[in-house]
């Protein structure tokens, strides 16, 4: 399912960004794959990631978890890239899936150090949630159904930056989201470029929380993001280009990069202001709707 391929492809990619992260801010972390079926070719691929950073390991500790039903394969497939994998990694293999999540993390003192979990789950159980926000810092991607109500449910299990997007199927499959949460700009950031540079995404597109389909490309096309900053706008008054770069971060599929190509196009088509009105566009700079909005 192309699905199953993306969120395999998002996983490496912020791992890759995450792991070093976590291991020079920590001497111990945790990598947490919960899935509701078996999923042998992520759980390999995210191992075969920690085997690549070997070197980093060293003095270090990685406990790799991984929860899931369904999959006899995944004994032998995950034991035969354990072979490659330093003394400091310890890898646990659990059957009943995300719903062991809350319980394997205890089990493995994740809290209080670095936690990475990816969970695989239509349920989005509100305690699997929490359960991943018990690290220190705690990252969580989530694959669910379409129409979860995502975002509130990771910020209430304690997540202070949660972002999603749904991603669409060309084949008719039924399209799924992903939501992410952190509480880390950085990792939010680095998430986003992520999601922008999938190798595997080939027909699916993603469709923005502020409406309409996007092709899954580095530069996407920049008039959806344009049309929802300004009716942010109009809705909240006048905003930073720090505010605005974090809700194109957090309530639409794009980067903040994105956000200030399209407040210079606002800019540059008079449908927006700016004070001071000249100088470069840093975070402090103030734009406002032409029409003059003030905040509700």
């Amino acid at each position: 399912m192309p699905t199953d391929a993306v969120l395999r492809e998002l996983l490496v990619r912020h791992l890759e960004t995450w792991l070093p992260g976590a291991l020079h801010r920590a001497r111990r972390a945790t990598l947490a794959l919960a899935y509701a079926d078996g999923d042998a070719d992520s759980a390999e691929a995210a191992l075969r990631v920690v085997a690549r950073h070997a070197d980093r390991l060293r003095g270090r500790q990685l406990t790799v978890l991984v929860l899931a039903d369904g999959t006899e394969e995944l004994p032998a497939r995950l034991g035969a890239v354990e072979a490659e994998l330093p003394a400091g990694v310890a890898v646990h293999l659990m059957p009943g899936g995300p719903a062991r999540l809350p319980v394997a993390v205890k089990a493995a003192g994740a809290a209080g150090a670095p936690l990475l979990s990816v969970v695989d789950d239509d349920a989005a159980d509100p305690a699997v949630l929490t359960a991943a926000a018990a690290g220190k810092p705690a990252d969580v991607l989530l694959a669910t159904a379409a129409g979860t109500p995502a975002r509130a449910a990771l910020a209430d299990a304690g997540f202070p930056l949660t972002t999603e997007v749904e991603l669409v199927p060309g084949t008719g499959a039924p399209a799924r989201l992903f939501a992410f949460a952190t509480g880390s700009d950085k990792s939010l950031e680095a998430f986003k470029e992520a999601l922008w540079a999938l190798d595997g995404a080939e027909g699916v597109r993603y469709r923005d929380p502020a409406g309409g389909l996007l092709d899954v490309v580095p530069a996407p096309e920049g008039g959806p993001l344009r049309d929802e900053l300004l009716a942010e706008l109009e809705r909240r008054g006048p905003r930073t280009v720090t505010e605005l770069r974090r809700h194109a971060l957090t309530a639409t599929a794009y980067r903040s990069g994105d956000a200030v190509r399209a407040l210079t196009g606002l800019l540059d088509a008079g449908e927006a202001t700016r004070d001071p009105e000249h100088g470069r566009l840093g975070g402090d700079v103030v734009i406002s709707a032409r029409g003059g909005a003030t905040a509700s």
